[in-house]
């Protein structure tokens, strides 16, 4: 998928908090992703032909387009679905935020 935007939002459903912490940490500290927020969500959805319900954490990481392709590779690696939802919403953010986010992806420090 591609989208002209440079900054986007990443959409991605989880099992749990645990889990949805667990992708945000991993892509914060590959320098994937400026920030992360989560969010418990209540689902329902097709699954084995039967309409299934199910509580889950959302996940919403923000980050440039360039970086999409090498973050849904990572987080299908360590996600627990089998087919999870990974999806890119194109975003315009201001421009002190968006000069933030350019920071923040290119922070090549050590974790404290």
């Amino acid at each position: 998928m591609t989208t002209k935007a440079k900054f986007i939002f990443i959409y991605i459903t989880c099992a749990s908090e645990i889990e949805a912490k667990t992708i945000a940490k991993t892509l914060l500290t590959q320098s994937l992703i400026a920030c992360a927020n989560f969010f418990p969500i209540q689902s329902m959805y097709w699954w084995e032909n039967k309409i299934q319900e199910s509580n889950e954490w959302v996940l919403i990481a923000k980050t440039t387009t360039e970086k999409y392709t090498t973050i849904q590779k990572n987080v299908e690696k360590i996600h627990s679905y089998s087919t999870p939802c990974i999806t890119m919403i194109p975003i315009q953010p201001n421009k002190k935020y968006s000069t933030w986010l350019e920071q923040q992806l290119t922070y090549s420090g050590e974790l404290k």
